[in-house]
């Protein structure tokens, strides 16, 4: 198993429970794949370096799991077809 940390940017344009249920569903992806969610790290409400989609501010959200190293690639292609969901980026962490 590995460690690995997925951030994720959703729209700030949407509600909160909107919003909760986007990371939500994130948590049930990486569940159904294997993966075992260990944290979820809440930042906020924060300014983006560039526009993106005509929007200056996003809600970042880390999410720390363990799994096999499948489980990423199946989770960056469901979150690439999320529309509440700006950007990502999923990395590994060393031991």
């Amino acid at each position: 198993m590995n460690k690995y940390e997925l951030a994720v940017v959703v729209s700030a344009k949407i509600e909160d429970e909107a919003r909760t249920e986007t990371i939500e569903k994130v948590k049930e992806i990486i569940a159904r794949f294997g993966g075992n969610v260990t944290d979820v790290d809440e930042w906020g409400k924060r300014r983006l370096a560039y526009e993106i989609q005509k929007m200056k501010e996003g809600f970042y959200y880390f999410i720390h799991f363990e799994s096999d190293s499948t489980v990423p690639a199946e989770v960056e292609s469901r979150l690439r077809i999320m529309e509440n969901v700006i950007r990502f980026l999923c990395i590994r962490q060393d031991a």
